[in-house]
């Protein structure tokens, strides 16, 4: 079957939180969202088939988690990631900051120190905070256009850390870690007794040509030491369905971290959280679907890329391994974040994501959703050239 990526749908009126939040977030609702990570594509139609099916019988009661759920996901891992599990050792999440927030409070005190790498994912911070945990920042370095770790930083930095919340595929950098990087990840961490948290919403997202490499299979100690969230929220655009799942190999661990949430009643999911994974992760649909959708977000990415470099190109794209966030270097425009971000809002009537909310690292910074139809892209390209022009960016660059 052939999916057509091209259909813009309507999605006001829904409830879509990137439509309904334009106006509390950015004083106007004219904008093009571009900001929060779900996708503009139709939910595949084997999912939605599969709902439906689910609603022909009219009770919607209490519901447990079915054994499919597990084999889903087990033979999901084995397929995309060659990663043997065995359904002992998975457990449901109503969704990875939540499930993360769950690690935190099972694994960690208060006032412990958790470490994390800005610019990354903003509800990190939030959720250490809120917790009542110490953030520790082991800054990424940005050479070259392309994120990597500071080792040297790291191994500093770790010392009295209790756990380090690893972002895998990168959000917003785009980083698809190395089987080498994690393997030193794993290394430092065992030998502090800092456990890993790895979320890995992004996995199955990785582009063409490029490989997901999950933490725990990369030695005995990442594997022991390591706790991974996952979900098909990102990669089928079902983040309503509240579908994710936690993975741990340590059968220590992971007794206490479902102890901890079976006690808090988080270890179940509502009706259509299980029936949504199963057809996803079951059968070639969702494999052909997922093909045809990185196809065209990585021609989507190309297309920003070589806009930007042909327009506009004091802003610069930072060229993704995997996800359809795609981080924009605008320092060159030489604007104060202020500035940068009123630009974007009221000069070329955009919404994106502020990058400095990943951190000070991301100031100069914005996160845009290229997970949508190209015209759409199209237009927000256009809006932002005359932005661009109307502000002397390209006659700076003429003079240059």
């Amino acid at each position: 079957m052939q999916y057509d990526f091209d259909e813009v749908i309507e999605r006001r009126g829904t409830g879509a939180l990137k439509y309904e939040a334009l106006l509390p977030r950015w004083g106007r609702d004219d904008l093009i969202p571009l900001w929060v990570a779900d996708m503009d594509f139709r939910t595949p139609p084997f999912i939605m088939e599969a709902i439906r099916r689910r609603c022909e019988h009219e009770i919607l009661g209490y519901t447990v988690k079915p054994r499919a759920f597990f084999e889903a996901i087990r033979d999901w891992m084995d397929r995309r990631h060659g990663w043997k599990v065995n359904a002992s050792e998975i457990g449901f999440a109503p969704g990875i900051v939540p499930g993360i927030s769950s690690a935190i409070q099972c694994f960690t005190e208060q006032g412990d120190k958790i470490m994390i790498q800005p610019p990354v994912y903003h509800p990190f911070a939030m959720i250490i905070r809120e917790n009542g945990r110490e953030i520790v920042n082991n800054p990424l370095i940005l050479e070259n256009g392309r994120y990597r770790m500071d080792f040297n930083h790291m191994q500093e930095a770790v010392h009295g850390c209790r756990m380090f919340i690893l972002c895998n595929p990168h959000n917003p950098g785009g980083r698809v870690w190395s089987p080498e990087e994690l393997r030193r990840v794993a290394e430092i961490c065992t030998a502090n007794g800092t456990l890993v948290v790895s979320d890995e919403i992004h996995a199955d997202l990785t582009l063409p040509g490029r490989r997901h490499t999950v933490f725990a299979t990369v030695s005995e100690h990442a594997r022991m030491n390591s706790v991974t969230y996952m979900a098909p929220s990102k990669t089928f655009n079902v983040p309503g369905l509240g579908s994710s799942y936690v993975i741990c190999q340590n059968p220590d661990l992971f007794a206490k971290y479902q102890d901890f949430v079976s006690g808090r009643e988080l270890a179940e999911g509502h009706v259509f959280a299980y029936d949504g994974l199963i057809s996803a992760y079951s059968g070639p649909e969702g494999e052909e679907w997922l093909a045809q959708a990185l196809d065209y977000i990585q021609e989507n990415i190309r297309f920003i890329d070589a806009e930007l470099r042909r327009r506009m190109p004091k802003i610069k794209a930072i060229m993704p391994d995997a996800s359809y966030l795609v981080f924009l270097d605008c320092r060159e425009l030489n604007l104060s974040q202020k500035e940068l971000v009123e630009f974007f809002v009221d000069g070329a009537r955009l919404a994106l994501n502020d990058g400095s909310i990943f951190g000070k690292e991301g100031e100069g910074f914005m996160r845009l959703n290229a997970g949508c139809p190209r015209s759409i892209l199209e237009r927000a390209l256009s809006q932002l050239e005359e932005a661009y022009e109307n502000r002397g960016f390209r006659q700076q660059q003429s003079q240059n």
